[in-house]
């Protein structure tokens, strides 16, 4: 049987951080190894804003001759019970060998932290919220992540189903590329938006006002997502800690805000998809040989991009502004090197937003899922 632990402090964490990069590159080919800084800045209550109003506990799982078989953390979202007071915690940064008994073993531990706390139920996996990586890879195991996305094994699922776990929302990857988008289609719509609201301007982001559209941007967006299923809003210090992460990587020529009559009312971000960079640095280690590889791969090997966010405000929803924001970041594109588009993710209650991405001809690249069961006296 397992022994589970529980981590003790910032000098323990080494092997909670380490067991993913030395369980996935032989058995699972397709896992894309996370940057070690950016793992330990997000496990860092002094580098992480999450932990102004959450908080977190570490378990480590491992066999009779103590070599770590899995992990797991409990996680309390602080901004999440003041928005819903459901009593609900979470796990994440859930990985495990394909022996259910750690899984268990896991679990139980992280349940019981919850459980101690007042919490009535459990959801996850989010790593540590849903404005981080989160949820769980349920199809699309024979291709690579894209950037800030999860993969697993496909056996995660059967664990946490086995353990009294039940799927609460569905969310979609879709995948376009250039070859395929139904452009005429998209333009037409376009125009019509144009007409119906007159006064809209679309522009690129200012890269040397980059604090103040950060701001704007986290404004539209807890705006926009208010009323999505799982939002939480993100706070100013923990926008502000993920504007300055993307800034190293983000391209201006496919973020969009758009205006209307000068006021800023809805934004799109599509991110490169460091990825197809990132598979080439195996153990997450950008010093002595990571940094030439990440260097080299990522002026030759990027093609693609993500748009992991879209927001329009409330007031000119249902107007097409979206349309604007897709047709301006497929047509900006290729030209600037990325040639498909990951549009992730989607979720299986937005009816509206999946038919608008099939019909440009994207198609569902990806299947995750969030799981959440009852915690028992």
């Amino acid at each position: 049987m397992p022994t589970v632990r529980p981590v003790d402090g910032r000098r323990d964490q080494k092997p909670f951080i380490d067991f993913p990069y030395q369980f996935y590159p032989d058995r699972h080919p397709h896992w894309v190894p996370p940057l070690r800084r950016d793992v330990k800045q997000t496990l860092n209550p002094a580098k992480n804003a999450f932990f102004e109003h959450g908080d977190m506990q570490l378990f480590v799982a491992e066999d009779t001759s103590g070599a770590v078989v899995g992990r797991i953390a409990g996680i309390v979202n602080g901004m999440h019970l003041q928005k819903y007071e459901d009593n609900t915690g979470f796990f994440g940064f859930f990985e495990c060998v394909e022996d259910f008994s750690v899984a268990e073993a896991l679990l139980d531990a992280a349940a019981t932290w919850l459980r101690e706390r007042g919490l009535t139920s459990m959801r996850g996996p989010a790593n540590p919220s849903l404005n981080d990586t989160a949820g769980l890879l349920v199809d699309g195991f024979d291709r690579r992540p894209s950037i800030l996305m999860p993969y697993n094994p496909p056996y995660h699922e059967t664990h946490l189903t086995r353990y009294g776990f039940e799927r609460v929302m569905t969310m979609w990857a879709y995948y376009l590329h250039k070859k395929y988008v139904e452009y005429d289609r998209l333009k037409r719509g376009a125009e019509i938006v144009k007409r119906r609201t007159p006064g809209l301007e679309i522009r690129t982001l200012n890269m040397d006002r980059f604090d103040e559209e950060a701001r704007t941007i986290r404004e539209i967006y807890n705006d926009a997502w208010s009323d999505n299923w799982g939002h939480v809003p993100m706070t100013e210090a923990e926008f502000q800690h993920l504007a300055d992460e993307l800034k190293q990587i983000v391209d201006p020529a496919i973020v969009f805000l758009i205006e209307h009559d000068g006021e800023p009312v809805a934004f799109s971000i599509a991110l490169p998809n460091i990825n197809q960079a990132l598979q080439h640095v195996p153990d997450g280690r950008l010093f002595p040989l990571g940094l030439p590889k990440l260097l080299l791969n990522a002026h030759y090997g990027i093609y693609e991009c993500r748009m992991p966010l879209m927001g329009v405000r409330k007031t000119h929803q249902g107007k097409g502004l979206d349309a604007l924001l897709v047709l301006n970041t497929i047509e900006n594109g290729p030209p600037n090197g990325y040639d498909a588009c990951e549009m992730s993710w989607v979720l299986d209650t937005n009816d509206r937003l999946k038919n608008h991405v099939e019909s440009l001809g994207a198609v569902v690249d990806k299947e995750y899922a969030m799981f959440e069961m009852a915690l028992s006296g």
